[in-house]
């Protein structure tokens, strides 16, 4: 593909496709102008290294998540309805977390996203810097509940560049596992339910309870008044 028809739109497309089975690690400008159908210096073109390709898909994938629109919705409905779309587009793209340890993300699809988690949390009656930290506790929790299934599918992906068997690395795993729960006795009463579900997709129960829990609590905080802000080495 010549570099006058190549588009920074088909090159951050393309980036996302290979992000989402080789993760960060796997994407190299070479391999992706393969991809492309051309150069590598053609992409340079458009986008001047990987580390910045990597920042404008991260920014892309925040765009996919839906917005709920606040006049037909509560703010509580509002909230989780954002935090299970960011919930489903990090599990979707893996890669996600690990970029954003080592890359600044922002633009425009995240802007939009967090313009619409201000508004969210404005609408529930939180004020000043508590607006802030509402809609950054939610995404902090969205982050780690999503990170056992992101931290497989990146497990995997290693597996695929290495060449190894998947199926077998993961029994392998999960005889681990059970054999190491087995010294313990709450954990060894699990042991066999843990064993069934570590061979299926995770549930998401965990996910909803603890998202229903936290929304519990801000919603606490709205009703007693107690959304001061909190000094250094405070305790709520």
């Amino acid at each position: 593909m010549p570099r006058d028809t190549l588009t920074k739109e088909q090159i951050v497309l393309a980036a996302i496709e290979l992000l989402d089975a080789e993760g960060v690690h796997g994407l190299n400008m070479r391999r992706l102008g393969a991809q492309l159908g051309c150069a590598a210096t053609a992409m340079y073109y458009h986008v001047r290294s990987k580390d910045k390709l990597v920042v404008l898909a991260a920014d892309h994938v925040f765009g996919e998540i839906g917005l709920p629109d606040l006049e037909a919705i509560g703010w509580r409905e509002a909230a989780a309805a954002l935090a299970r779309g960011a919930y489903a587009m990090i599990t979707r793209h893996f890669w996600l977390i690990p970029a954003m340890s080592t890359h600044i993300i922002y633009g425009p699809g995240k802007a939009r996203y967090d313009e619409h988690c201000l508004a969210v949390y404005e609408a529930a009656g939180f004020t000043g810097q508590d607006v802030e930290h509402a809609a950054a506790t939610v995404l902090m929790f969205v982050m780690g509940a999503a990170q056992g299934e992101v931290a497989e599918s990146a497990w995997r992906a290693q597996l695929r560049r290495a060449g190894a068997d998947e199926e077998q690395d993961l029994r392998d795993t999960i005889a681990y596992i059970a054999e190491t729960a087995q010294r313990f006795p709450r954990l060894r009463v699990r042991a066999a339910s843990a064993m069934d579900a570590a061979t299926t997709r995770p549930t998401d129960a965990a996910f909803h309870f603890g998202l229903h829990a936290l929304l519990d609590g801000l919603q606490a905080r709205l009703a007693t008044g107690s959304t001061c802000h909190l000094s250094k080495g405070d305790t709520a």
